[in-house]
């Protein structure tokens, strides 16, 4: 297969009818080496418009949905962020050509082997693959500039919105499938956050999620 003709084809094809128009951002992924994070067996997909299976409850979110958030978060180089659902690293790895430092959690512990083998072979250095429950978020290391909740959630748990820097902004897949919000949380003051819709699409829900304790606005 030639992977960076079909790189090419994706950001051509997908990626500019997907309002995705930072310049930084496409240079980013025609640079990613998004096929070395695919299981074996999904190599040939690495590239389409769909969502590629990691386990029976997750998968990697579509080269779309990963340059809109890219771009939406659009990270500075001193940003310390969280991410929530590190399937198989590959999202994470982008963030961290753009920030300081990643913190991506993993429920599941194959999972969780299986990003930080990824990012191993892919010489990311930046990143911290934790396995634990990431709903509670990661306090330890707070607060954050952002954070990234890479699965779907029926609400977004206050436990992350605390966790969050003033002025720093929080990304979510809220509702429940099959049309889920991509949501945009921006904390903007210690009790105040103000939050944009910016498309609809659907992803797998994170585990655990109807435990959690929710947040309204």
């Amino acid at each position: 297969m030639n992977y960076e003709q079909a790189r090419h084809n994706m950001i051509e094809q997908q990626l500019r009818t997907s309002e995705v128009l930072s310049s930084a951002v496409v240079d980013l992924l025609y640079a990613d080496q998004r096929e070395n994070y695919v299981p074996d067996a999904y190599r040939a997909l690495a590239f389409s418009d769909c969502a590629i299976p990691l386990s029976p409850t997750a998968s990697m979110l579509t080269p779309k949905l990963e340059a809109r958030i890219l771009q939406t978060a659009d990270l500075k180089r001193s940003d310390r962020v969280l991410e929530i659902g590190a399937g198989s690293g590959h999202m994470a790895a982008l963030l961290a050509e753009r920030a300081q430092q990643v913190w991506t959690l993993e429920i599941d512990p194959a999972l969780a082997e299986f990003a930080r083998r990824n990012l191993a072979n892919d010489g990311v250095a930046n990143v911290t693959v934790e396995a634990g429950d990431g709903l509670a978020g990661l306090p330890a290391h707070a607060p954050f500039d952002f954070i990234l909740v890479s699965g779907g959630v029926p609400e977004i748990p206050a436990t992350l919105l605390a966790q969050l820097k003033v002025g720093g902004r929080l990304l979510a897949f809220v509702g429940e499938s099959p049309v889920m919000t991509l949501r945009l949380v921006t904390r903007q003051t210690e009790t105040a956050y103000g939050s944009t819709d910016l498309l609809e699409t659907d992803v797998p829900l994170l585990q655990n999620v109807r435990a959690t304790e929710r947040f309204s606005f």
